[in-house]
């Protein structure tokens, strides 16, 4: 058996917290100042977490092994299994050309270029982070947008700012999956807190893409449909994250935020000319004027209608209890480890749930998906393929970011630190999103930053006498705002759209939002931790 401490460095807290934030420091000096690749950092942080538990914290190097083995299997599934089985559904549609027909669609329901910003960058943007996450969203938007004609660099600064609100729920709910896991809370608990934070985001991000689009006369001429937006949107993250499910959170949000846009009369009002000429710089692809013949439309949405309709059958009580069947949980080997009070730590424990996972029911979707589009069995399992190659290296990068949160949360290195950062007090609720921001900005993933942070954040809260679940959505909410302003994604969006090696002049420009948004998110998470705002918490 062992059994963690808190204090195992010359018996001082402030020394044992310094010790326990070397793996931490490792990985973000790797990723931020070194520039290097994010796997190799990963590597890197777990190699000397693990050297933390075995040299500082005395923990045996078989259960350093032991826990850092379980950690990689949670990255692996469900984590993985959700991201791979999303992707290989988008890669489908683009083997089709699907992908080409929705794309399309959207194109067409309005000819004013402030409206097209917030149909692709906001509502598909969203769509696309619900299935496939990691870069895609902001590549795939920012393309669109300059086949529309918008000036490659506008394109790339709307399509970064609006890759927000959708982050914390994206690859069907792997944030706040991740953020459960590490911390211990429940998933509902977890995912009900962020769906009272990130949709106050949504009601204001489609507000300031117009302003970005057009100014001033963006925010006056085209307030209503980007209220409408937002409001739809905010309203149906928040029911699915609340009442339903956090793996649907942002798909019905897209859905919803893209249907009240068509239901308002103002969407359909032709620009002006002055509106065209200000905000088209560039030319736009005569691709977009291809007619799709109705059929083939339907055929484009089915595959995200299927996975709706799906995780909607998956919560039917009698089927969600069949499916829950299927569950295993196993005592995971070479692993007993207690805390300091002598409780056994939740990690002796791997839950595997089988059928119930969203993986699995994205899985099932990918299949049905296959058979409406008419993708042979053989092609299908190619693009599997293929998904899982292009993700290696993803793949690395969260299995070793997994197994080194795992390894500092059983060794104790998370707690010793939880408790030292507690110490800020009151102060902690303001600073408890920043730390997310950070992460995220460094790592590039909100995935990544809730696995490195989500249990220093729950100890902390403990220890000062906050809501866990607050500090821990918290952490997800802040880190959605480092999102548009992380290295990865920055390159990403540059790459896109032909302006490589501007990922500066692009990061001057999104870096004020991003500071401002997270100071309102800041004051958001104070207010809930007070009496002003914590009636908006379950």
């Amino acid at each position: 058996m062992y059994v963690q401490e808190l204090r195992p460095v010359a018996g001082s807290l402030g020394l044992s917290a310094l010790v326990a934030a070397l793996p931490l420091v490792i990985v973000l000096v790797l990723l931020g100042v070194a520039r290097v690749k994010a796997h190799v950092a990963g590597l890197a942080g777990l190699l000397a977490a693990a050297l933390v538990a075995w040299l500082a914290y005395g923990m045996p190097v078989g259960q350093t092994l032991s826990g850092a083995a379980q950690g990689a299997a949670f990255g692996l599934f469900p984590i993985l299994w959700i991201v791979v089985n999303a992707l290989w559904v988008y890669r489908m549609t683009v083997h089709t050309r699907h992908f080409d027909v929705l794309r399309r669609s959207f194109g067409r329901l309005s000819d004013d270029p402030r409206i097209q910003a917030l149909v692709v960058a906001f509502c598909f943007g969203a769509l696309l982070e619900a299935l496939a996450g990691f870069g895609a969203p902001v590549a795939i938007c920012a393309v669109m947008l300059v086949a529309l004609g918008f000036d490659p660099v506008r394109a790339a600064f709307v399509a970064l700012v609006a890759n927000t609100a959708p982050v914390a729920f994206g690859a069907m709910g792997t944030p706040v999956v991740t953020l459960a896991q590490v911390t211990g809370l429940p998933l509902d608990s977890v995912a009900s807190v962020v769906g009272r934070q990130t949709p106050l985001l949504a009601l204001a991000v489609p507000l300031v893409l117009v302003g970005l689009v057009d100014g001033r006369r963006g925010l006056r001429e085209t307030w209503v449909p980007a209220l409408a937006c937002g409001t739809a949107f905010a309203a149906a993250q928040f029911v699915a994250a609340n009442h339903f499910s956090a793996q649907l959170a942002d798909i019905g949000a897209s859905l919803a935020g893209a249907a009240a846009l068509a239901a308002v009369p103002h969407t359909r009002v032709p620009a002006t000319e002055a509106v065209r000429v200000h905000v088209l710089t560039g030319a736009r692809s005569e691709e977009l004027d291809e007619p799709d013949p109705r059929p083939e439309i339907v055929r484009a949405y089915a595959p995200y209608a299927l996975i709706v309709v799906i995780f909607c059958v998956a919560q039917i009580p009698a089927v969600k209890d069949r499916l829950a069947r299927a569950t295993r949980t196993v005592d995971w080997p070479f692993l007993d480890v207690v805390g300091p009070d002598g409780a056994p730590a939740g990690g002796n424990v791997f839950t595997w749930p089988v059928l119930s996972t969203g993986g699995t029911l994205v899985l099932l979707a990918g299949v049905t998906t296959a058979a409406v589009l008419g993708v042979h069995a053989r092609v299908a399992l190619r693009e599997w393929v293929a998904t899982v190659v292009e993700l290696r290296f993803a793949m690395l990068t969260v299995t070793s970011l997994l197994a080194l949160a795992y390894v500092m949360n059983l060794s104790g290195q998370a707690a010793t630190i939880g408790h030292f950062v507690a110490a800020a007090g009151p102060g902690l609720a303001f600073l408890s999103p920043v730390l997310g921001w950070f992460g995220v900005a460094v790592t590039g993933s909100d995935t990544s930053a809730n696995a490195l942070f989500g249990a220093l954040q729950v100890t902390a809260a403990r220890e000062s006498g906050l809501s866990p679940e607050l500090l821990a959505a918290a952490n997800t909410s802040g880190g959605v705002l480092g999102k548009m302003i992380s290295p990865q994604n920055l390159t990403i969006a540059c790459a896109a759209v032909g302006l490589a090696g501007r990922e500066g002049d692009l990061l001057r420009k999104v870096l004020p939002w991003s500071l401002g948004l997270l100071l309102a998110m800041c004051l958001i998470v104070v207010g809930q931790s007070s009496p002003l705002l914590d009636w908006t918490l379950p």
